[in-house]
């Protein structure tokens, strides 16, 4: 299964992206195909719907999308909502990107939980006829620490974070095979 993961943050050490890639790293040993999109690495010019854009960024960004059988995304939360380098994103893409797809939400937030962020990225998934995974990822606080190889250091983020990625898999498959 190919999973697309676009890390929505505009922070070289963002907690969101180091989350992103530790999903990305238990997706893998799980059999998927990963592609993780940095928005931090691989910038996007401004949406703007009048203009045609010749961008390899974008053009990176909307095959990893298109050819994905499901999709994670992850924000901060920043001001009570998804970061607006990653709604740029996403206003890039629509209906063709995800409809029929399973799209599991993954936030990290200063304070305890970030479910604003969440609430808003899974109204805009529903508005993109994504299917939102009803199982979430936040993480705040203390729970946003990392050791050096990458691995949450909270014993319980872990866990969580197995369980909903499980749900998250079982989900996917499921919508994949009646959709192919």
């Amino acid at each position: 299964m190919k999973i697309a993961m676009i890390a929505g943050s505009n922070r070289q050490n963002a907690s969101s992206t180091k989350l992103c890639r530790y999903i990305g790293k238990l997706l893998q040993e799980q059999g998927c195909e990963v592609t993780l999109y940095d928005l931090y690495e691989r910038p996007l010019p401004f949406y703007n719907p009048d203009l045609e854009y010749e961008d390899a960024n974008l053009k990176l960004l909307k095959s990893t999308v298109m050819a994905a059988d499901a999709v994670v995304l992850a924000t901060p939360e920043y001001h009570g909502t998804l970061s607006g380098v990653l709604k740029n994103a996403l206003d890039f893409l629509g209906f063709d990107y995800f409809d029929g797809k399973v799209v599991l939400s993954v936030s990290s937030a200063g304070g305890a939980v970030a479910v604003s962020s969440l609430t808003h990225l899974q109204t805009v998934v529903r508005n993109v006829h994504g299917i939102n995974c009803p199982e979430w990822i936040s993480i705040g606080g203390e729970a946003r620490r990392f050791s050096a190889d990458g691995m949450p250091e909270d014993e319980k983020t872990r866990q969580r974070i197995d369980r909903v990625l499980g749900y998250f898999l079982q989900m996917s498959r499921t919508f994949r095979k009646s959709t192919v």
